[in-house]
This record gives C-alpha cells, structure tokens and sequence, in this order.
C-alpha cells in the first residue's frame, strides 16, 4: 500500500515544485481535498506588528495513526506569490499526508529576516498543534521552490537553532524529517552569486545587503552540518535566475557533512518547466528519496 501511495505522490510532488514560481499570477485556486479531511484555512500563525501570518491546513483527523505532512512555502522573489495561488496537492492527499500552506511577509511588508522567522513560526505552530491536527511531528517534509525553496531549507536547516524564534520561542523539537528544494539559491556570503546585481535579493536584504556576516546569517548553506535533516535538490544547469552553482554547494556541503541527499541536475534546464523525461526521472529518485526518509521502517517511531 505504502509503495502505491508513494507512486501516487511523485508526480504532483515535483509540479508544485515547477509550477507555484510560474504560476505567480496571484490567481486564487480552490483546493480539492478528501471527503475524509477536514480544512482550516486562514488560520492565523504569528502576528507581528499588526501584521496576521496565516496558512491553511488540510488534514485527516479520523486516520489511525498520526499522518505525516508536507509544509509548502510558495516561491515569487520574496517580493510576491500568494499560498491561494498554489495547487496540486493531491497526490500528497492520496499518499496520507496532511498538506499546510504557507504565507509569509514579503518584503513589501518587511525585509530580511521576516520571511525566515514566519517559516519558522509557521513550522512551530505545526509542531505545537501536531496531536490536534492528528500529525506526527516526528514526520513533516518542508518544501518549496525558489525563494520558497531558500525559506524551506532555512527552516529545516536551522534544527533547535533559535535565533529566528524571536516572535514564537518555545522548547519544541524543531527538527524536521526531510526538505525538498527546487531551485534553491543557498548561499549569500559573495560566493557564486552577487546580491546587489540580484534586484529581489538586494531589496529583500535592505540596508543589510553590504552586511556579509548578515548575508550569511540568512544562507543556508552555513547551516549544513552532520545533523541535518536530508534534502532532495533539483536545479537546471541553465537557470538564468538561480545560478545552479547554488545548488550544487549545497550538495557538496551535504556530502561533505555525511548528510542524506539527492541531487538532480536538469540538463539545460532553466527556472522550473522542465521536460516529460526528466520530471520521470526526477520522480523515481523522489520515489526513492521519500522511502529513505518518510516511509522508511527505520524512521518509524
């Protein structure tokens, strides 16, 4: 049954991750959830300066057995995108996960580090509301594509670290079981990219944007160690936003830290729609990564 589910999940998994930084026409798009989950939406995770994080939650609370879940942060430069705007959940439906949806501050309303303490808070909430929601906490996957994708691994990277807890301190276990990240940039200390050339990241770094040792506090590249939760990484090699390099640091960092990890290179691949081949290809090794991870006996607790 696990291995039906997994097969279910792939697919739609890895259009989330091409699709939510094209699809950035702010369109609302109902989601289709089972007649056995319930939905919270808008629900209000942080507040802070009068402003109101909110997400929607999906989930299934007549299962067994704690369900697992995929928190989805949606991609758009820190500067726009919208969680209504995301879709394709279904398959993670399918594959018994409970699906929450994440909004956060764009710069527009604050710059760095907003975004990182609102995924950080919105993983917190989860973790605190896990036994009401019928989730195991010991089972969440944090993905996401782009800037998304650099807000998911900031999140998962930072484990117990809390010096971006300030608005929602607690003494939970902040770890997370695995992150998917599509196109992820990684690095900001002045290797392999330059933030002042990158209008959204220098806008999103404000004042700090000559600050490297603050440009470093927000890579998560300098959060890799022998801890670290595995993460599948997809990049094209011909992205003309995120250079590839990006990715490809954080991998050998991974490597080098003994840490679990996929990477997929998209072959002339630019920012996301990539060919039907290749999302086959990428759909096995997710296939594989998530039964290492998820839905492997050994993680089972």
């Amino acid at each position: 049954m696990k291995k039906i589910l997994l097969s279910a999940l792939l697919l739609s998994t890895f259009v989330i991750g091409i699709l939510a930084q094209e699809n950035s026409n702010e369109s609302v798009k109902k989601v289709q959830f089972p007649e056995n989950y319930q939905s919270k939406l808008d629900v209000v995770y942080t507040r802070v300066n009068g402003w109101d994080g909110r997400m929607d939650i999906y989930f299934n609370p007549a299962s067994e057995q704690p369900t697992p879940a995929v928190i989805h942060i949606h991609g758009g430069g820190w500067n726009h995108g919208t969680k209504e705007s995301q879709t394709g959940f279904g398959s993670w439906f399918k594959a018994g996960f409970a699906v929450i949806n994440v909004e956060y501050r764009l710069v527009q309303v604050a710059p760095a580090p907003a975004a990182i303490e609102d995924v950080r808070c919105a993983l917190t909430y989860v973790k605190t509301h896990a036994k009401e929601l019928n989730i195991n906490p010991d089972k969440i996957v944090i993905d996401g594509n782009s800037a998304g994708a650099h807000l998911a691994l900031m999140a998962g990277l930072l484990e117990n670290d809390r010096r971006f807890d300030t608005h929602c301190p607690s003494n939970i276990d902040m770890r997370v079981a695995a992150i998917i990240s599509n196109y992820a940039p990684t690095d900001f200390s002045g290797n392999n990219i330059d933030a002042k050339k990158w209008k959204s990241l220098a806008n999103w770094l404000g004042d700090k944007v000559d600050d490297k040792s603050f440009r470093e506090a927000v890579s998560p590249l300098s959060y890799v160690k022998k801890t670290s939760p595995p993460v599948f990484i997809v990049h094209g090699n011909a992205d003309p936003i995120i250079p590839y390099q990006q990715s490809v640091a954080l991998h050998e960092k991974l490597d080098q830290s003994g840490v679990y990890n996929v990477f997929i290179t998209v072959d002339g691949g630019g920012h996301g729609g990539f060919d039907k081949d290749k999302k086959a290809e990428i759909s096995l090794a997710l296939k594989e990564f998530l039964s290492k991870t998820i839905f492997s006996e050994i993680n089972e607790k």
